[in-house]
């Protein structure tokens, strides 16, 4: 990968890649393999990016279906790297999981659904919900009704009423 690329086509998005490698990992370590996973994927797919949609859509895309199939994957060989809390001392002194405020949301995000926790951070990234259905593959209105849904599932999540 061309560090030109990178500057100009990973390092603007990089905070999209970040928050949503973070919402399906609980370890640094994990981060930082799907992140590289991420990075690698646009750049093997960015000649067939056809200008359809923005470049931060495609790149969102893009790092939805890596996480996810990175999600999978790792489900199938009998890993489990989504729990609801991260261990102490795995974050201590990693930048991605150091802010406990912010452990504690990821760990309330990952408790929803794959599509619910991809339309969050959408949501969390504060992209119109137009943008947020053709990503996720629905209708716009679909998604004001979800994210509705989302954030209070996710209020009753962090007052300790769901597990």
């Amino acid at each position: 990968m061309s560090s030109d690329f990178y500057k100009v086509s990973i390092i603007p998005f990089s905070g999209i890649i970040i928050k949503l490698c973070r919402a399906y990992t609980n370890s640094q370590e994990d981060f930082e393999d799907y992140y590289q996973e991420v990075c690698l994927q646009i750049w093997r797919s960015k000649e067939n990016f056809r200008g359809e949609s923005q470049w931060s859509t495609w790149v969102y895309r893009i790092s939805l279906n890596v996480c996810l199939t990175l999600l999978k994957k790792n489900k199938n060989k009998g890993h489990h790297f989504v729990s609801d809390s991260v261990a102490a001392e795995e974050t201590e002194d990693n930048y991605a999981f150091s802010d406990e405020s912010l452990n504690l949301l990821y760990a309330a995000i990952r408790q929803l659904s794959e599509i619910d926790r991809a339309i969050i951070m959408l949501y969390l990234e504060e992209k119109p919900y137009k943008e947020i259905a053709e990503i996720i593959g629905t209708n716009p209105n679909n998604i004001g009704v979800r994210v509705k849904r989302i954030k209070t599932r996710l209020k009753k999540i962090l007052d300790g009423k769901i597990n």
